[in-house]
């Protein structure tokens, strides 16, 4: 992974004030896990190194059925993004009790929205306006890019159309929310589209046979998504886990700025980040 740039002498002073406001973001901390939380149906060698990550997380959807995110809380997740949205008329039927509940469990949580490729980014950015609250409290938007497999919206467009569409919508979800979208991806969208592309966005990478490096040729990630077949506490079926990936320490920076922190001197200057507005 690429060095860390050293901060400057103006994020550090911002960081200082980041540090001090952390006590109250101890809830979003969660129970204290020296191990790795157990919770594998079908683990992969592979993917070895993120079970002992220290900040774990969960992605769901309607397929997870309803959850009981105090218990998730309680048996180590300290983070769940939920389904929002999918193209320019759909919204998951378990996203707005999702969210409220996941919020009075303490949780920290965040939203993701699907693209589709048979609708214009302009739909699909009224439409996630429309649809998902602008909470303060909430993590960076995730937009979701793989392509539409499984669904009746099979359409390719030419690669430059797809970064139009992506772009477009990366900037609307940012202007709603206040907060740098994360993308999410998967090995075959990114090779595809995504790769040698630059973006302000930090990567939130699919890869759950190997290390997010081997696959990723060159992308730094923020959320590694290293298994489809995970367990864990308050969901009844197989879910899919997540990790952070640096320290509790930075995971609180991340908390409170709502930036990676390895961008932060990137992106603070430029008012992106909520602690340094």
């Amino acid at each position: 992974m690429p060095a860390i740039a050293c901060p400057s002498s103006l994020v550090l002073r911002s960081l200082a004030m980041v540090l001090a406001l952390a006590l109250l973001a101890a809830c979003a901390r969660g129970p204290s896990h020296r191990a790795a939380i157990p919770g594998d149906n079908d683990p992969h060698p592979g993917v070895q190194r993120a079970r002992s990550l220290p900040v774990q997380g969960l992605d769901v959807a309607r397929y997870q059925g309803r959850i009981d995110f105090a218990a998730a809380r309680a048996g180590g997740t300290r983070f769940v993004y939920m389904k929002s949205s999918e193209g320019k008329d759909y919204i998951d039927p378990n996203f707005h009790d999702n969210w409220r509940r996941a919020r009075e469990a303490g949780m920290a949580r965040g939203v993701y929205h699907f693209m589709t490729w048979c609708s214009l980014a302009s739909e699909q950015a009224e439409w996630f306006v429309r649809n998902v609250p602008n909470d303060p409290d909430a993590l960076p938007p995730v937009l979701d890019l793989e392509w539409n497999n499984q669904s009746k919206c099979k359409n390719r467009h030419a690669r430059e159309d797809i970064l139009e569409k992506v772009r477009v919508m990366l900037a609307a979800m940012e202007a709603h929310t206040g907060k740098v979208p994360i993308i999410y991806t998967d090995i075959n969208f990114h090779r595809e589209i995504l790769a040698g592309e630059q973006f302000d966005n930090a990567f939130w990478l699919r890869s759950t046979a190997a290390e997010p490096q081997q696959k990723y040729p060159g992308r730094q990630w923020l959320f590694w998504q290293w298994t489809q077949t995970g367990t864990m506490s308050g969901v009844k079926v197989e879910v899919d886990r997540n990790a952070f990936y640096g320290s509790a320490d930075e995971w609180i920076m991340f908390l409170l700025t709502g930036c990676d922190p390895r961008l932060i001197e990137r992106l603070g200057p430029q008012g992106r980040c909520q602690s340094l507005k």
